[in-house]
């Protein structure tokens, strides 16, 4: 029989654990089942926005990729649930390392822009947000891109209603070895 080439989902997943391997730590604590590895649940995860898929649909297409589940090693699927926890122990640190390991390859200019933007959480859980006594009305995303390849550089995301002359600042401190030319709006 012979072998079927190696479809792009394939070569993502393959991209994505070896980027994962540069960026995370094996598993998430000592104390941990081992049953997956914190490298699994990062390119699952990365594999679910790839496919603009929900975690229920993603474990039930799981089922039918052997090929990607060969290239992940995975013996079993993990649950759903296990997969929103996973994503939700993950910090922020963690998605700059990945971030930064996955620019790597690409060729930076050092000419970049930074801007904001805020998203309304109309379909925050009413649940949540009354357990946890928390208002979460908006988030506030930050961007610093490389303008030549459109390349996201770093992110930075609050809760609070920080101006964005407070939040650049960090942004450009964390990244200076990269800024070369950096463009912005008035506000910044």
């Amino acid at each position: 029989m012979d072998t079927l080439p190696k479809s792009r989902l394939l070569r993502f997943v393959e991209r994505a654990l070896v980027l994962a391997r540069r960026a995370v730590a094996r598993f998430s604590t000592r104390y941990s089942r081992k049953r997956f590895t914190l490298r699994q649940h990062v390119v699952l995860l990365c594999l679910k926005v790839k496919k603009t898929t929900t975690y229920r649909d993603l474990v039930d297409e799981l089922i039918e990729m052997p090929r990607i589940r060969d290239a992940l090693g995975l013996d079993s699927i993990p649950a759903p649930s296990t997969l929103c926890k996973a994503f939700g122990r993950l910090e922020m640190a963690v998605w700059r390392v990945l971030l930064n390991v996955s620019l790597a390859d690409l060729p930076i200019t050092g000419v970049t822009g930074i801007d904001a933007s805020g998203f309304e959480r109309a379909h925050a859980s009413t649940h949540y947000t009354k357990r946890t006594n928390l208002t979460i009305q908006q988030l506030k995303t930050t961007l610093l891109v490389d303008t030549a390849t459109n390349a996201v550089l770093d992110i930075h995301v609050t809760t609070t209603r920080k101006h964005d002359t407070q939040i650049a600042p960090q942004v450009v401190k964390r990244n200076t070895a990269s800024i070369l030319v950096l463009t912005g709006e008035q506000g910044i």
